[in-house]
């Protein structure tokens, strides 16, 4: 079900245990040869394909295109919320839900920058209702919920998300090629390690010169359906545990 196509008595009659889904994304550079939509539209793309697979079960907000993208704003065009405001704008509406009594809510992101505020956000909701045991809080980045989509798809080359990428540009080619500039003449970029395993803060200029990392140079179509496949899958099978949560285990 779109929030955006209800009434507010046809939202109110809902069951409150129906699981909420905030899909956030972003609007930011990717690279030489891909739309600054990108993320919101990759993620659009597996929001559409989840919604066939659970129908009725679950109530879909908005899109919220506008992200953490502060990384990435010495390239023209990215637009951004500032980490701290950014927190508050998932807070709010997380809340806003709750507000309206429903208790099970899932943020599922499309950008690797929302990763960190949007476990800050679930966090922090937790801890200010700690006094309530009914409620399921999560974040799920739809890369990262168990897929290896090289198993199902051996060309692959990429062993994780990049940005503007080998996957990326496969699921944007498979979307609407048109949007696609000369991924073929952008060149590898490493992901490197970044002093790993620390966590080293960074801006997207300490990576990449061009706005790109990875292998773009490699995408296919065929890879893109095989992606979107795979992310789609991942995102059905998450909501189906949130469907069937009984309210009280920690696992579901």
């Amino acid at each position: 079900m779109d929030l955006t196509d209800l009434t507010w008595p046809a939202v109110a009659a809902l069951s409150k245990d129906t699981p909420v889904v905030i899909p956030i994304a972003a609007l930011e550079q990717h690279g030489h040869h891909l739309p600054l939509f990108t993320d919101s539209l990759l993620l659009g793309e597996i929001v559409r394909r989840s919604k066939a697979a659970v129908a009725d079960r679950v109530l879909f907000a908005p899109l919220t295109w506008l992200g953490n993208s502060d990384h990435h704003l010495d390239f023209t065009g990215t637009l951004s919320a500032a980490p701290r405001t950014y927190l508050d704008l998932l807070n709010g509406l997380a809340e806003n839900f709750l507000k309206h009594g429903f208790r099970r809510l899932v943020f599922l992101n499309g950008h690797g920058g929302n990763d960190v505020p949007g476990k800050q956000a679930i966090f922090e909701l937790r801890q200010r209702h700690r006094d309530r045991s009914d409620l399921l809080l999560a974040m799920a980045t739809y890369w990262s919920l168990g897929s290896i989509p090289w198993e199902t798809e051996p060309s692959l080359q990429q062993r994780e998300m990049g940005h503007a990428c080998e996957w990326e540009t496969s699921m944007i080619l498979r979307l609407n090629p048109s949007l696609v500039g000369d991924f073929r003449a952008a060149l590898p970029v490493d992901f490197g390690t970044g002093f790993a395993p620390a966590a080293r803060g960074w801006v997207t200029q300490d990576r990449t010169t061009p706005g790109h990392i990875g292998l773009p140079h490699l995408a296919s179509a065929e890879k893109g359906e095989a992606l979107f496949r795979c992310f789609s899958a991942d995102v059905v099978s998450l909501l189906e545990r949130a469907i069937r949560w009984d309210g009280v285990s920690w696992n579901g």
